[in-house]
Order: structure tokens, then C-alpha cells, then sequence
């Protein structure tokens, strides 16, 4: 029988060290929830580069490291697995490790639970780097077939690596997540001073989230252009880091008629977004594929409209609460964006409605559901132990 107390169930927070953007918060916000809830003692794992340090709350937890740069680190993993070769010397006390990013660090003996939250380079391989498309190839039905239990961030994802991958159905569980409790209406007055800090105008239309080609952008501008130009819409602002193979867009932006009216913020500072989302006439999500989706359901929780695709992940996490679109539609894009603006009674509605939407999700429902995953892999494995 195993002593509760005396077990260490590893996270890799690696992404959240990193600041990887999506990655990152998940690893972040899950963690943070499980801390009060696990009788098991709690550990942290990460690749320690130069510079990386941990979030803000998650320092005072125990934690292992291992000092690799990011690619050669991914190479070992991969190595290890394909030789069996164990890395248990990093974590000598496991009892449980949970790979947060698709990443599975070869264990002997240790249970292990696997987060998979997109196969975008499978499904949109043309929007992926070919070397990571290619390793990714390689490696994610590996790991997906070594890891004990699979953690998928949304039922589209589990139909996915069920269909990629023939993984038993029973092996994967879905488990949402959520917006950070900070993500909530703000006060004018807060919302003000954002915009003068980055200089956005009063009425916008705002997209969040990294600029890379299945998040459908130029698409965008091209639909936006010539609305913004007869002045039935406002402003774009958009708001996040440049992802890989994004030159198209930005060559789209430079070559604009109406390049004025775009408002690049760069990666915006996390303690800003709730007052960005709030100030937002709109927030326009056109992504071709998602595994979750967390943008459309913090602009939600900030009580914004929401614009957003009708596929892949959407459309289960936005259900009703969001105006959806065909993301390939030139038409079907051109008229929601008309419909937000014009109609006050939809925002007003939208408002609410997504208000009550986001609701629906939580850290800490996450983490109870995911303690749920970690306690029914360590009575299994000890049953055929």
C-alpha cells in the first residue's frame, strides 16, 4: 500500500519557465490548483537554461532540474525512449510524473501521465516548421503509446490522437482548462490607462494570441480592409509574439492600404490583458485549428463579444455564448464582423452570455479531475505491479 505522504508526483513546468504562451499557462495554472488539493508531496520539473526562472508563486515548491538547451534536451528524451534507456536519476523519488507539454521523459518503474494538447503538425502540417513537424512525427505516437494515462485538453483532441494514433479510447481523458481568476471585467479607468500606456484608440477590434499561419491572420486583414476602409468597423489591434513562418503576414501588413489602422502590441504584458480584452469593441479568434483555445474564453470572462472559428476545439468551448464563423468563409468572416459592430443588442448578449460560459470552467475543477487521473494510474499500476 502506498504512504501518501510519503509519495512525490512530479509536473513539468519546463513551459512555464520558458514562458511558452499557451503551454506556459496551462503548466502555470494547473500546478498552482493542484498545490492545495494533492495529498501526495508535490514536485516541480524543468529544463534549467541560462536566464530561466520559475513563475512567481511556484518558487517555494520542490523541484528537480535538469540544465540542457531546449532542442538538445528534446533529443534525449527521444533518444531515451527509443533505447529504454531510464532517466529516473533525475527524479529518484518519483512515485508519478506528468509531462505538461508533449515531452515524455523515459521512466523506469514510474507511472507517467501525458498532456496532449493539439496534433496541429499533423493536421496542418504546412503550417510547421518541417524539421518540428518531422520530430513530432517521430515522436508523439511514441510517446502517446509509453504513457501510462493521457490528460487531452479537449474532446476534438481526443478524437484526434484516437483517430492519429489508435490509442484505446479509455486511455484518454479530457480535461479542460480554464482562464486565469485574474481575467474579469475591468474598470474604465483601468482600461484607459492601457490604452495610453500602448497607445491603442477607443474602439477596437482585438485579436490575442501568437501571429503564425494556422491562426488564419492574413485572412483577417484581408476581410478587415476593406470594412475598416468604408468605416463600418473599427480599428485591429493585435496583440501577441511573432510565431514561426509568419512573414506572409507581415509582408500582407506591410503591403496594406489600411496599414494605419492595424496596432501591432508585440507580446503583451500578462497583467494588461484582462484591461486589453476589456476595452475591445470585439475579440476575433479566425483560427483554422485549436486544441483548446484559451483566448476567446478569457475575452469571455472579461465580459467581451467574441468572434470566433467553427472548428476543431471551438465550438465546444465557446458553445452559444460566441458568434462562430467559417474560418475559410471571406463572406462568413465580413458579416459577423458586421453584425458585432452594428448590433448592440448581440454584444450586449454576447456579453452575457460568455460571461456565464467561462464560468463553466476553472483551475481547480481541472486540478481536482486531474488528482482524479493521478490517484486511478498509481491504483492501476499497483494492482499489476
Amino acid at each position: 500500500m502506498y504512504n501518501a505522504g510519503t509519495m512525490t508526483i512530479y509536473v513539468d513546468v519546463s513551459a512555464a519557465a520558458h514562458r511558452r504562451a499557451g503551454l506556459g499557462r496551462y503548466a502555470e495554472n494547473l500546478t498552482r490548483a493542484l498545490v492545495p488539493r494533492l495529498t501526495h508531496k508535490l514536485a516541480l520539473f524543468y529544463n534549467r537554461e541560462k536566464g530561466v526562472t520559475l513563475p512567481p508563486g511556484l518558487e517555494h515548491l520542490p523541484s528537480r532540474t535538469v540544465a540542457r538547451s531546449y532542442k538538445s534536451w528534446r533529443m534525449l528524451v527521444w533518444f531515451g525512449q527509443l533505447a529504454h534507456i531510464p532517466f529516473n536519476h533525475l527524479m529518484p523519488d518519483a512515485a508519478l510524473f506528468h509531462a505538461t507539454e508533449h515531452l515524455l521523459v523515459p521512466l523506469k518503474n514510474v507511472p507517467t501521465v501525458l498532456t496532449v494538447h493539439d496534433l496541429i503538425f499533423r493536421y496542418l502540417p504546412e503550417h510547421h516548421k518541417p524539421l518540428n513537424r518531422w520530430y513530432l512525427n517521430w515522436t508523439m505516437p511514441l510517446y502517446c503509446r509509453r504513457a501510462d494515462h493521457i490528460i487531452a485538453v479537449s474532446e476534438a483532441t481526443r478524437r484526434d490522437i484516437i483517430n492519429a494514433y489508435q490509442i484505446p479510447p479509455e486511455k484518454i481523458s479530457v480535461i479542460y482548462e480554464a482562464a486565469d481568476p485574474r481575467f474579469e471585467p475591468q474598470l474604465r479607468t483601468v482600461v484607459d490607462a492601457m490604452r495610453a500606456r500602448y497607445h491603442l484608440p477607443e474602439q477596437y477590434l482585438l485579436y490575442v494570441g501568437t501571429i503564425e499561419p494556422r491562426k488564419n491572420l492574413v485572412r483577417l486583414l484581408k476581410v478587415w480592409e476593406p470594412l475598416y476602409q468604408a468605416h463600418e468597423v473599427p480599428p485591429l489591434v493585435i496583440a501577441g509574439h511573432r510565431g514561426w513562418l509568419s512573414d506572409d503576414f507581415f509582408a500582407a501588413l506591410e503591403n496594406s492600404p489600411m496599414r494605419d489602422g492595424v496596432f501591432l502590441t508585440g507580446y503583451f504584458q500578462e497583467t494588461d490583458l484582462p484591461a486589453l480584452y476589456s476595452g475591445a469593441t470585439a475579440m476575433v479568434f479566425p483560427s483554422l485549428y485549436e486544441g483548446f483555445g484559451l483566448p476567446p474564453l478569457e475575452a469571455m470572462a472579461c465580459s467581451t463579444p467574441v468572434l470566433c472559428s467553427n472548428v476543431s476545439s471551438l465550438p465546444e468551448v465557446v458553445e452559444d455564448a460566441a458568434l462562430m464563423f467559417d474560418p475559410t468563409d471571406d463572406d462568413a468572416i465580413t458579416q459577423a464582423l458586421r453584425r458585432v459592430v452594428r448590433d448592440d443588442a448581440l454584444r450586449a448578449t454576447l456579453k452575457e452570455e460568455g460571461l456565464c460560459q467561462a464560468a463553466r470552467f476553472s483551475w481547480g475543477r481541472a486540478a481536482q479531475e486531474t488528482k482524479r487521473v493521478y490517484e486511478q494510474v498509481l491504483s492501476t499500476c499497483r494492482i499489476t505491479s
